[in-house]
């Protein structure tokens, strides 16, 4: 049997995965989107189901105020003793000159949780790790970032000892990676056979993306880098990865790197890593950032790649290359399936779905309520689309090239300040929102609010719309075209409203400020006024449809 790559599809990040018995959990990145790094769970490491998120109490994290792919980054998840521990950096300045990273460590005894409150650790730079060594000592490895022009190298890596008795950052901070030509971050430390390994992305995290591993007899180093003749390298300042797509343009899982291992039960060995999964659509030749690359609507994804160790204790992958493959070898491991996610979130339960995320903050009492009105979310209008404080939004990955989301909502607005409906999102700059809104002219209608990167239209203008019954409004994707469609809940067809939109700047890549999530899909209310007006929603469905690769 075949593990089918992405394992997780849509934005999940930076993966980083253990083994406890017979359970596996992989931890991802989920920046400025509230709850807080998301936990996925498998037995047989080709089925995986959302468990849960770690940071889901506001005493244990607050996004408020963070930008657009700021929050959660990189987490890493370990296990030691009985107990869980999960490190993580709270990135509240990144688009500048200096960087705020705030590193934190809490723990729990169980994968559910609770988790303790936060422990700060050092701040040298995001992406830290926590090691156990055999002898009982424990220490975290991170990068360094450096805000000086220019750099003074490459890139770092530095290692510290923790003391979980006195919970707490202890001894020298020592460079055990310095590096003047080749950028290494996301490390992580293992031990097998007496070796130390530093195992790290290279090359930032596009499409030159890649991993590395270096070995040393002692923790602190000095560290020696694996180098091979069958990886390929343009000049000195590439990296010698054990994995990565960098000179294969046409291989399906891009940007690959980023990766953590697990041992399973029979002593096989995977490494998951991050993926992307492109759109033949690129940027502009003259575009400011990021000129001609292209674009990931899906964000970055998490795969997964059989390993082997070499008779000198080197570790490669499987199938002999540096190219990740799309098809891996299953474990010899009972199969596991877990039960089907319904389509439709009909919003009977007295808590959201698992799939849902806000931004920055929970949506407690005051942005929702699922018992004012029983079998519906009622979503109260709080601040705009661009806030980073209190927005009223819930929405979901989207995990694939192809799909439908449809919902279907009461709403009455009074104001052209009141909106609520369906969005199609990237971060708080890039949106496409199909919304029920007011006009002084025409009453009650249906509209669209386009922003691309703070450039906002109404392409459509407004549309009035009779609200004698619910509205329901629906968006279908292929690739990089988006169509808007809606009706009236006694209507038995649906209406297109507007052309179909170029939806490919919903991006890695396309958009000026964030472009390290993915896009999302979901629903949302705003009232401007302060007053509060509410919108009902009745149900919520999402539907993917896979396809092989992206369209040529």
């Amino acid at each position: 049997m075949n593990i089918t790559n992405p394992i997780l599809r849509g934005f999940h990040p930076d993966p980083s995965i253990i083994r406890v018995e017979d359970d596996y959990y992989i931890a991802t990145s989920t920046f400025e989107w509230w709850p807080g790094v998301k936990i996925s769970h498998s037995k047989d490491l080709i089925h995986w189901e959302t468990l849960c998120y770690a940071l889901d109490d506001t005493e244990l994290l607050d996004l408020r105020g963070v930008g657009a792919s700021q929050g959660i980054w990189a987490p890493c998840l370990t296990y030691d003793n009985g107990t869980f521990y999960l490190v993580f950096t709270v990135v509240s300045s990144f688009y500048c000159n200096m960087y705020d990273t705030k590193n934190y460590l809490v723990t729990a005894n169980d994968i559910m949780g609770p988790w303790s409150q936060p422990v700060p650790l050092n701040n040298f730079g995001f992406d830290p790790s926590l090691f156990h060594d055999t002898d009982g000592r424990k220490y975290m490895v991170s990068m360094v970032t450096d805000h000086r022009v220019p750099k003074k190298y490459a890139g770092r890596i530095i290692l510290q000892e923790y003391s979980p008795e006195k919970k707490q950052m202890i001894g020298p901070v020592r460079e055990i990676y310095v590096g003047d030509k080749i950028f290494l971050e996301g490390p992580h430390i293992f031990k097998r056979n007496d070796w130390y390994y530093l195992f790290s992305a290279d090359a930032g995290t596009g499409e030159g993306h890649g991993q590395t591993i270096q070995r040393s007899r002692s923790v602190w180093g000095p560290y020696e880098m694996y180098r091979s003749e069958y990886m390929e390298r343009t000049s000195e300042n590439k990296a010698y990865s054990i994995l990565t797509s960098r000179h294969h343009e046409d291989h399906p899982l891009q940007k690959s790197g980023h990766a953590d291992l697990v041992e399973t039960q029979n002593g096989n060995w995977y490494a998951v890593h991050l993926c992307g999964r492109p759109l033949n659509n690129r940027n502009e030749a003259d575009r400011k950032r990021f000129p001609g690359c292209r674009r990931y609507t899906l964000g970055r994804e998490t795969a997964i790649q059989k390993m082997r160790w070499t008779d000198d204790d080197w570790l490669i992958l499987d199938n002999g290359t540096t190219l990740p493959d799309v098809q891996v070898p299953a474990p010899d491991l009972p199969e596991y399936r877990f039960p089907a996610r319904p389509a439709v979130d009909h919003f009977d339960s007295t808590v959201l779905d698992l799939e849902w995320q806000s931004l920055r903050v929970p949506m407690d009492d005051y942005h929702c309520s699922l018992s004012e009105r029983p079998g519906w979310l009622r979503m109260y209008g709080r601040e705009g689309l661009s806030s980073k404080f209190h927005q009223t939004l819930l929405a979901r990955r989207m995990t694939e090239f192809r799909l439908e989301a449809s919902t279907c909502m009461e709403f009455h607005p009074e104001v052209f300040k009141q909106m609520a409906g369906l969005i199609c999102m990237y971060d708080s700059d890039n949106y496409l929102y199909l919304h029920i809104t007011f006009d002084e002219d025409l009453g009650t209608c249906v509209s669209i609010l386009r922003a691309e990167n703070k450039q906002y239209s109404y392409p459509i203008g407004f549309v009035p719309v009779s609200t004698d019954a619910p509205i329901c409004l629906k968006v279908t994707i292929d690739h990089d075209r988006l169509q808007f469609f809606y009706r009236r809940e006694k209507d038995n067809d649906y209406l297109a409203i507007g052309d179909s939109f170029d939806c490919s700047f919903l991006s890695d890549e396309a958009c000026e400020e964030g472009w390290f999530s993915g896009a999302m899909i979901g629903i949302c209310c705003q009232d401007l006024t302060g007053f509060g007006m509410y919108a009902d929603f009745d149900w919520f469905s999402y539907e993917a449809h896979p396809v092989e690769s992206c369209r040529t």
